[in-house]
Parts: C-alpha cells; sequence; structure tokens
C-alpha cells in the first residue's frame, strides 16, 4: 500500500500576507509618537506627582518597548523559509507579543501596588501640568489609534500595539477627568482612582493577549476551530474506516495547519478521491494547508504514532 503525503500547495497564493510594509510604516509612525508622549507624561509625572500620569507613561513605556519589538519582529518574520527554518520565521512575531503582554501585565500589577500605597498618603499633585500633559497624550493616541485602524487585523502585533493604543486612549481621557475633579473638588483621590482605571483597562487585555500567545507557542488547535467536530467529519467521509495522529495548531496565530492519518478500505477507494474530500472537509473548517497520509489498516503496526 502506497503512502499519500499531500502538501496543500495554494495556487497562486503567497503567506506573506497584507501588505507587511504598510503595517510596518504604521508601527515606526505610531512608535514615534508614542515615544514622544512617553518622555513628556514621565518628566509631568514628576514634576507634577501625579501617579495618574506615571501610570500612563509607564504603560507607554511599554508600548514603546513592544513596538519596538514588534517592528523588529516583523523585519525578521519577512525573511523566506530555509531548509533549516522550513516554517520561516513568522513565529517570532508571536513571541514579541508574548513578551510584549508580559511586560505590560508587570507593569499594570505594578500601578495597583503603588496606588494602594498612595490611599495612605496624600501627594500634592500639580493638577494644571496633569491636565495639560493628559491631553497632549490624548490627543496623540487619538491618532495612533486612527493610524493602526486599518492594519489591526494583519498579525498578532498589530492587534496588540492597537490594543495597548487604544487603552493608552482612554488612561488619557481618565488623567484629564481626575484633573478636572481635583482642580475643582480638591479631591486628590481623583489621581489614585484614575490610576486604578488605568491598571483595570490595561490588565485583562495584556492577560488576554498574553493568554492568546501562550496557545499558539504551546501548538495548541485555534479557538476558532473545534477538532472534535472537524475528526467527526473526517470518519464520515466515505470509505474512511478511522483516522488518527490529528494535530491542527497555527505557527503565526493567523493560518491554520493540519496534519492526519487516514486508514480508508483499499479495495473500494480511490487515494485521490478520498484525498479530495479530505481535504474539502479542512478547508470547511478554515485549515487551507494540509497533510494527510492515506493508508490501509495493514499498516498501522508499523508505524510510530504521535500522541
Amino acid at each position: 500500500m502506497s503512502h499519500t503525503a499531500h502538501n496543500h500547495a495554494h495556487d497562486g497564493h503567497n503567506h506573506d500576507h497584507a501588505h507587511p510594509s504598510r503595517g510596518l510604516r504604521a508601527l515606526l509612525i505610531v512608535l514615534g509618537f508614542t515615544t514622544i508622549i512617553f518622555l513628556a507624561e514621565l518628566i509631568g509625572g514628576l514634576w507634577s506627582q501625579s501617579l495618574a500620569l506615571l501610570s500612563d507613561a509607564m504603560h507607554m513605556l511599554s508600548d514603546s518597548t513592544g513596538l519596538i519589538v514588534a517592528v523588529i519582529a516583523i523585519i525578521i518574520g519577512k525573511r523566506k523559509a530555509t531548509p533549516v527554518a522550513t516554517y520561516g520565521y513568522r513565529r517570532i512575531e508571536v513571541i514579541a507579543a508574548l513578551i510584549n503582554a508580559a511586560a505590560v501585565s508587570a507593569i499594570s500589577v505594578w500601578i495597583v501596588i503603588e496606588a494602594l500605597s498612595r490611599l495612605r498618603s496624600h501627594e500634592e499633585v500639580n493638577t494644571t501640568m496633569m491636565l495639560i500633559i493628559g491631553t497632549i497624550g490624548l490627543i496623540a493616541n487619538i491618532f495612533g489609534a486612527l493610524v493602526l485602524h486599518n492594519h489591526a487585523e494583519e498579525n498578532i502585533n498589530i492587534q496588540g500595539a492597537f490594543l495597548h493604543v487604544l487603552v493608552d486612549l482612554f488612561g488619557s481621557v481618565a488623567v484629564i477627568l481626575a484633573a478636572i475633579i481635583m482642580q475643582f473638588t480638591g479631591f486628590s483621590g481623583a489621581d489614585t482612582i484614575a490610576s486604578l482605571i488605568i491598571a483595570v483597562l490595561i490588565l485583562p487585555r495584556s492577560i488576554s493577549l498574553l493568554s492568546r500567545a501562550y496557545k499558539i507557542l504551546m501548538e495548541h488547535a485555534p479557538a476558532n476551530i473545534d477538532v472534535d467536530k472537524l475528526a467527526q467529519e473526517l470518519r464520515a467521509v466515505p470509505t474512511v474506516q478511522a483516522i488518527h495522529d490529528l494535530h491542527v495548531w497555527s505557527v503565526n496565530g493567523e493560518e491554520a495547519l493540519a496534519t492526519c492519518h487516514v486508514v480508508i478500505d483499499t479495495d473500494n477507494s480511490s487515494n485521490c478521491t478520498v484525498l479530495d474530500k479530505v481535504q474539502q472537509v479542512f478547508s470547511e473548517h478554515g485549515i487551507e494547508h494540509s497533510t494527510v497520509q492515506i493508508e490501509s489498516h495493514a499498516h498501522y503496526a508499523h508505524e510510530e504514532v504521535c500522541h
């Protein structure tokens, strides 16, 4: 019995995906603005003694670092596959997202700890400086969000960058509101509350991105693919007697890949017909790149099965 290994070649399809140079250009533009706002908020936060400004500055720092990592990852990820790196280098983008998300999560925890410690003290805050810097940050973040909006679906890096800019935008709103409240009511706790709001906005999103990157690196099946249902539909293909060694994963969080061994009735089956039907099932589940081995029951005892 011959073994048919089929690698879906994607006729005319390019895996480089969606204008990476434009996404890279957008990231560089936002990186420039984010770095300027970080410096402004850091200086303004130290000068005005505003924890909310310092919190937003630390998030800006994590954004700047994350954007730098994302830029490097996109540049490396554009390298073509080689005989050694047979999948290419696009997984570096997932590693970059993991680093970015971990850094943002750690900074969010620091903000919460610092805010809680401030509840026992009464720092004098320069609300005028806080309001000016917060307004500048808001304008810059609106611009950054608009620049990245059209590229947010290109890869996990740009999705993360867009998310952080969006959270920064809300953080700037929180800073401005806190400054106005303190200026007109004298309620100094508004600064601490604003910093906690920023942390609450950041942490769930950073943990979500961290979880997604972790699952990709651990080669979990993509969340949108029901592997049990996929297996049932593969077994239902005419003349297929069994399947085993079914694996579904993604290298970069965008394209799903699959491998599977399909046991067929060799007396009543055409390898090519079965293969076409099996790959149609994969395609219906959003898997356009699969490797399928067609075999008989007689072969099963002669192979090592990957669990």
